[in-house]
């Protein structure tokens, strides 16, 4: 996630084609896409930029220099209360408890099947008072709903619940370039922020929380922000990034560099009906910290081996692009589906992720993806597909 960048790209997302849809919701930056030429779309409810001037000229900007990223859509999660600690420990999957002030820690809304409600990014404030928690813009309300529905229901709890996601704007800066350009706009030392910290900051004059995560695979920062301050932080690092390449960047590019990176994306390769060990996500699974929603089946599973795994592959022949929800086969048998899938800017090659049946998956052995309904080959290879050099 992250960035959390977990929701689906899905021009068709703002209504369900029954009733009318809902009005779409613009984030506060909406008329400054419009001005820098962007193909809008309707997305999980939302007016967004799909791209500027092309996903591949955006996506290889990020690989490059810099790309800024509108994420005013996602939705911001305030728990607080004297039991916040063991709240948050009850309805997530990770150990929040290992969380310092200023700490944050990628996790998982489980349900109690042991499926995926949603991922999440987990910030504790650097106060130690209390945790804001970030989901994706496509289940913000399904989520907020849930958190609150447990609280309700967990009446030997004092938690509070509070929805902050109208109130907070939210900018990301990727790429090699952006320390160097967040630098010129403020005097905290960016350097001394680790990853998977935050701190409390002003840049360009605005005050801001800045949070090092990322869904792209480089390195880079995050900006939560009043959301009426968020368009002048906006234009501060446009203008302030010119020399170095950085560019406006759609929802197009950011899905192909999450692929590269191998980041999950929720209702792909996550769902209800996908748990962690499936997504290969059980490393944000901490079965001995206690009691939590789903612990049970996810342990049972563990036990015994999921019998599904999420792979990694790229395309051995040609036949067009693999695409999500696109059958898999072995030897004529099915044995699952494609999660996410496209052609690689940065490595020219046509990769994905799979979910399959345990017993065809491993790298180095052949898969058979249908692309119009035609077998085209595949082998299954090492992920990320994409990994940053280590800085010198």
């Amino acid at each position: 996630m992250t960035d959390q960048a977990t929701e689906r790209l899905n021009p068709d997302a703002a209504g369900d084609g029954g009733e009318a849809a809902a009005p779409l919701r613009r984030t506060p930056l909406a008329d400054r896409h419009v001005a820098l030429g962007a193909k809008m779309v309707p997305f999980a409810g939302w007016w967004m930029p799909v791209q500027y001037q092309g996903i591949l000229g955006e996506h290889r900007a990020v690989r490059t220099a810099a790309g800024l990223f509108d994420l005013g859509h996602m939705g911001q999660v305030e728990v607080g209360g004297a039991d916040a600690l063991p709240f948050l420990q009850y309805v997530t999957t990770n150990d929040v408890a290992a969380l310092a002030p200023g700490r944050a820690q990628y996790s998982l809304l489980p349900n109690h099947h042991g499926g995926v409600i949603d991922d999440i990014i987990v910030y504790r404030r650097p106060s130690g008072d209390g945790y804001m928690v970030v989901v994706n813009a496509s289940n913000a309300g399904k989520d907020l709903d849930w958190l609150r529905t447990v609280r309700d229901a967990r009446t030997d709890l004092n938690v509070s619940v509070d929805d902050l996601s109208d109130a907070t704007g939210m900018i990301a800066i990727q790429g090699p370039r952006a320390a160097a350009i967040v630098q010129r706009l403020t005097d905290t030392d960016l350097l001394a922020i680790e990853g998977f910290h935050w701190v409390e900051a002003t840049v360009a004059g605005v005050p801001v929380m800045i949070a090092r995560t990322g869904y792209t695979g480089e390195d880079g920062f995050e900006f939560y922000t009043p959301s009426d301050r968020v368009g002048e932080l906006w234009d501060a690092l446009l203008s302030a990034g010119t020399e170095d390449g950085v560019i406006p960047v759609g929802l197009g590019a950011r899905d192909t560099l999450r692929l590269e990176a191998r980041m999950p994306l929720y209702g792909n390769e996550l769902a209800d009906d996908i748990g962690p060990l499936e997504a290969g996500l059980g490393w944000a699974v901490k079965l001995d910290k206690g009691d939590f929603i789903g612990r049970e089946p996810i342990a049972a599973m563990k036990e015994v081996a999921p019998p599904r795994r999420t792979v990694g592959f790229k395309l051995t022949e040609r036949g067009g692009s693999p695409r999500a929800h696109y059958d898999v086969v072995v030897d004529g048998r099915p044995v699952g589906h494609v999660t996410s899938g496209a052609l690689s800017p940065t490595l020219g090659e046509n990769i994905g992720l799979a979910l399959v049946d345990r017993d065809v998956a491993g790298i180095g052995r052949p898969l058979d993806i249908l692309i119009r309904g035609k077998p085209v080959g595949a082998v299954q290879v090492k992920t990320p597909f994409y990994r940053r050099e280590a800085a010198s």
